[in-house]
């Protein structure tokens, strides 16, 4: 169905599926549902699309390892990927995989023989070192003494004949469209890293791979069958062949060529894929290109970046089945900055629960209710409005609108963190709004014949229960579940809330110790 909101299309990257998933992946999930949430609950049309990449010789080599068939191998390890829908409540409304979604192959041929037709692809004999890690080439001066940058590790020597892509053609092109901000890169230091890639100068790069080296896994080149698809031109093309192009079907037109923005999220690993190959793949298309490119670091373990090949894994399965859907999210949007590694601990994340979550927002929902349930027996006054009487709850008021505002200008931004604390905002001053009132003497001065004490009392508690519900409305882009919980605490059945219950019991009360991370 159409409509006339504005459009928004949302990815993150596919990640290989050579081992489960990890909290990197968590992230950047979570990241995408945060963006995804807070653009349809201001309207907007949103698709949010993500997925596993499925065709590359690491998956090949983890599935030798392991004894199994490529395929089968590939199919058991991305389900656990999809599967993490649940556990960390992500709203996707797409999930491709590129060895079997048959939308994928037909637009990746398409891709190649739009580019082919442009005259940007040639065919030639290439010797270079080449990392399984990444999935790259590297020119020997950007090695890291001998090893690769990303990975640790020495890439191996490769010579055979490949298909290249004139990269090199489309240098000034891509410079004037993120100098102009046609392409807009976030944070404003990986905008810089990629002028920097591109003023190094841009050379061709291989687009395929023998078949012999890639094992017979992976789409063959159109034309040419002793070759496969280079898995970062394959993996690339998702963001459209998700959307049907290849495959006909109008989801092509209305998400990505007919306006609206689309925004691709991914880590600081993989900018020069994202930010330079793919944006020239699409100029030679004839293909519009994303409109955002939005870029965070890495998280870490002990200083080490969160990886399969390195065995610094977390399992944010386990983590959610160990803390809770909330806590894990609510580490990953509130403790991790917008720039620079961030670095996981279970203690970490059991302090930032029971600090802002259990002690936070829900002791002020357990004491609305509570002093609702003792002074009105559950039966809330009528709704009061957050502007006016008494003088305090227009410090609340305000509150609330301001938050709105810094939540949205921080999400434009693409800091979660600070986002965040915007939402913290609103709580801070419904307590102080609970301080400055007491709502507890004027219970009892109610209680003493003053009937104007009454009457106060009922606007405090209608403004507290008001702002306990905006809470949960600003929430429910962070915290989707918890801010359901809060929303159904606060709302009276047959004029009556729910007795008061424990929100977000408190973690470090557990008896069981954190889970160590794997590796």
């Amino acid at each position: 169905m159409t409509t006339d909101a504005p459009r928004t299309y949302i990815t993150t990257t596919i990640p290989y599926v050579n081992a489960r998933p990890h909290l990197g992946f968590a992230l950047e999930l979570v990241q995408a549902d945060v963006l995804a949430r807070h653009r349809r609950q201001a309207g907007d049309d949103v698709r949010l699309l993500t997925g596993t990449d499925d065709n590359s010789l690491k998956n090949v080599i983890a599935a030798e390892a392991a004894g199994v068939g490529v395929q089968e191998f590939v199919d058991r390890n991305a389900v656990a990927f999809e599967e993490l829908r649940d556990p960390l409540s992500v709203s996707f409304d797409d999930f491709i995989r590129t060895s079997s979604d048959p939308r994928h192959r037909a637009g990746v041929e398409r891709l190649w023989h739009r580019v082919a037709a442009a005259g940007d692809l040639y065919r030639k004999h290439y010797e270079g070192l080449y990392c399984v890690g990444c999935e790259q080439f590297w020119a020997p001066g950007d090695l890291d003494a001998g090893r690769c940058p990303e990975h640790g590790t020495p890439p191996r020597p490769v010579a055979e004949e490949n298909w290249f892509f004139r990269l090199s053609r489309y240098a000034d092109t891509l410079r004037g469209l993120i100098e102009d901000g046609t392409l807009r890169i976030e944070p404003a230091s990986r905008r810089n890293e990629v002028l920097s890639l591109i003023d190094g100068g841009l050379h061709d790069f291989s687009v395929s791979r023998s078949r012999t080296r890639a094992r017979g896994w992976g789409i063959p080149v159109p034309g040419d069958d002793d070759q496969v698809v280079y898995v970062w031109w394959d993996a690339l093309g998702n963001y459209v062949t998700g959307l049907g192009y290849g495959t006909g079907g109008e989801d092509f037109d209305r998400w990505w060529a007919g306006g609206g923005r689309r925004i691709h999220l991914l880590g600081k690993g993989v900018i020069r894929f994202h930010a330079v190959y793919w944006p020239a793949m699409l100029l030679s298309a004839g293909l519009p290109l994303p409109t955002d490119i939005l870029v965070h670091d890495y998280l870490t373990v002990d200083g080490r970046k969160i990886s399969k090949s390195a065995g610094t894994v977390v399992d944010p399965a386990g983590l959610v089945a160990e803390y809770g859907t909330d806590a894990v999210r609510w580490w990953l949007l509130r403790d991790v900055p917008r720039t620079g590694d961030a670095d996981f601990t279970a203690e970490s994340l059991v302090r930032r629960h029971d600090g802002d979550l259990a002690g936070g927002v829900g002791n002020l929902v357990n004491r609305v209710v509570t002093m609702i349930h003792r002074y009105r027996a559950g039966r809330p006054p009528g709704a009061a409005p957050l502007h006016g009487a008494p003088a305090v709850s227009e410090w609340l008021a305000r509150a609330v609108t301001e938050s709105a505002e810094r939540v949205d200008a921080a999400l434009e931004a693409y800091d979660f963190r600070q986002a965040a604390s915007a939402v913290w905002t609103v709580l801070e001053e419904a307590n102080r709004c609970v301080d400055a009132t007491r709502p507890w003497v004027h219970a009892r001065a109610e209680q003493d014949g003053d009937h104007a004490a009454g009457e106060r009392l009922d606007e405090v508690l209608g403004t507290l229960l008001a702002s306990c519900l905006v809470l949960a409305e600003r929430l429910t882009p962070f915290l989707p579940d918890a801010a359901a919980r809060i929303t159904a605490q606060c709302t009276p059945v047959d004029g009556v809330l729910p007795p008061p219950v424990p929100l977000f019991p408190r973690l470090a009360d557990a008896a069981t110790p954190p889970p160590r991370p794997a590796g």
